[in-house]
């Protein structure tokens, strides 16, 4: 857990979470903060699993899957591809479209050339081709006159896509089976505030939608899930535009390590489905092999 991410906060309360509950169903856990000794560390460790709780780069990305590999220590979630995969939302939509899930307009571009002029019209959303949890996302909305200042600490290539309005929905994958559909309701934008501070967001579940999305949404999470090639538990997360029925519902992203904080998404799904977080954790644990 940690690591050395934009996402290392979030990641160290999944971490002491997921340790927390493990140590409920009796196994003995050790809490690593992922530094640059990691594989000393381990080494030294010799573990019989490992949980992986990082989330964003290095740790959700295929490099720790990786070395985990190399060191022949088995792990949950997904493997070397699949994580590098999902973690590159322009690569991941190439393998949706290919799947025939539906994706929105995007481009890659120079934060340079963001920063100068409008490189779409407006309303687009600008973030990192390569984090999670809202991190670095900036809205322009339709009556943007200038463009988005980005701030310096943004990545020199970025990707610019086109705005969907709508709803927020999301659905967990654990192993082959769907869980179910969650619909996030916000007063603004659905950034890193919006899904981590305490009353941020409020969540639906199961989303009260009508049965076609529900039932599109729990499909096209599954077939992301296959075609990235994911183990263990993966995310999918959509937008819907209500106006356009079935035709509005766009997949933005695969997490292939969600966060399982206290007011994360997945176990809040996999308790509307009767299982605990205790036992969600101990699947984790137990679905963990090397080879992913």
């Amino acid at each position: 857990m940690g690591g050395p991410s934009a996402e290392r906060e979030v990641s160290l309360d999944t971490g002491k979470a997921c340790a927390a509950a493990l140590r409920e169903r009796d196994y003995t856990v050790v809490e690593v903060d992922a530094g640059r000794d990691l594989a000393a560390v381990l080494s030294d460790l010799s573990p019989d699993a490992v949980l992986n709780c990082l989330h964003g780069r290095w740790g959700e990305d295929g490099c720790v899957q990786g070395l985990l590999e190399w060191m022949g220590l088995p792990y949950s979630h997904s493997g070397v591809l699949a994580s590098a995969l999902a973690m590159d939302k322009q690569r991941s939509k190439d393998v949706y479209r290919g799947e025939g899930l539906p994706v929105v307009e995007s481009v890659l571009v120079d934060a340079r050339e963001v920063r100068a002029g409008h490189v779409m019209p407006p309303p687009y959303v600008v973030k990192p081709n390569n984090e999670g949890s809202s991190v670095g996302v900036y809205l322009v909305r339709e009556a943007a006159n200038s463009p988005p200042q980005l701030d310096g600490d943004m990545p020199e290539v970025v990707m610019v896509e086109k705005f969907v309005p709508g709803r927020e929905l999301t659905t967990t994958v654990m192993g082959d089976r769907a869980l179910t559909v969650t619909d996030i309701l916000t007063t603004g934008w659905y950034d890193y505030d919006a899904k981590y501070k305490e009353g941020g967001s409020s969540h639906v579940v199961p989303a009260d939608i009508p049965a076609e999305i529900f039932d599109l949404c729990m499909t096209y999470a599954l077939r992301a899930h296959k075609a990235l090639g994911c183990r263990g538990v993966s995310r999918t997360d959509f937008r819907w535009d209500e106006s356009r029925g079935a035709a509005g519902l766009i997949l933005l992203e695969t997490n292939t390590q969600p966060g399982m904080t206290g007011t994360s998404l997945s176990p809040e799904q996999a308790q509307a489905c009767g299982i605990s977080f205790p036992d969600l954790c101990a699947w984790m644990v137990e679905d963990a092999s090397c080879a992913r």
